[in-house]
């Protein structure tokens, strides 16, 4: 019987881990670090939304307010994009170049962005599927039981589809918000490469997590090959 505390699989996971910890680091610092210039038009996160949503012909999307740090995020069920208190009322590089992506996602959205809508179709399968599949797994290693372990590594593969698929979705928001702001003249020459580190910062947070989820699916595998020789 294998249980939680002599899993040898454990160590699989370490390198992502770490990866995971140094992405968390790295997103918090750099977004700090340059929430501290001002941007050359002195425009705020909420200002600059509207402004994109209105040239992109996206009337219909809705710029609001959300509490919490970096929880920004767009809506594509009721269309709004939200930001929040650190990029919403900011002027700064890091939140222009937040709440351009986010109206990256919004432009994704309304263009059928494929790789988006394929995310939007499997998010209540992975949400289903991340609630089940741990539980699963953990009685399934505490009684030795293939099938359960089998079962909770078939859900799990759900999560692990949803983050590769996160990542083009999430890369090409930032190549647009880029070339939103380029081409736009929202920041100047010195401003581009800021941006750039800030949304570089948070993509390898999703990196992270692909490569997490992953490895655990890796480990599921494993041990029910292990079940399977006992």
């Amino acid at each position: 019987m294998l249980f939680p505390w002599h899993d040898p699989t454990i160590v699989m996971l370490i390198p992502a881990l770490i990866l995971s910890v140094y992405a968390q680091y790295k997103v918090q610092s750099t977004f700090s670090r340059y929430s501290q210039v001002a941007s050359s038009r002195l425009l705020t996160g909420a200002d600059l939304a509207g402004q994109l949503l209105r040239g992109g012909g996206l009337y219909g999307v809705r710029v609001e307010y959300t509490p919490g740090n970096l929880t920004d995020h767009y809506d594509p069920a009721q269309r709004v994009l939200r930001l929040s208190e650190s990029v919403y009322g900011s002027n700064s590089v890091a939140a222009l170049g937040v709440a351009a992506h986010e109206v990256g996602h919004a432009i994704q959205h309304h263009e059928g962005y494929v790789p988006l809508q394929l995310r939007n179709s499997i998010v209540p399968v992975a949400n289903l599927a991340s609630t089940a599949a741990m539980p699963l797994l953990f009685i399934g290693i505490i009684m030795g039981s293939l099938g359960l372990i089998k079962l909770g590594a078939v859900l799990f593969s759900a999560v692990v589809v949803f983050q590769l698929v996160t990542l083009p979705v999430e890369f090409n928001a930032s190549n647009r918000a880029v070339s939103l702001l380029s081409r736009g003249g929202y920041l100047d020459a010195r401003e581009i490469p800021m941006v750039k580190k800030v949304l570089g910062a948070a993509a390898m947070t999703y990196l992270a997590a692909a490569l997490v989820s992953v490895l655990n699916l890796a480990r599921f595998l494993v041990l029910a090959g292990m079940g399977r020789e006992e």
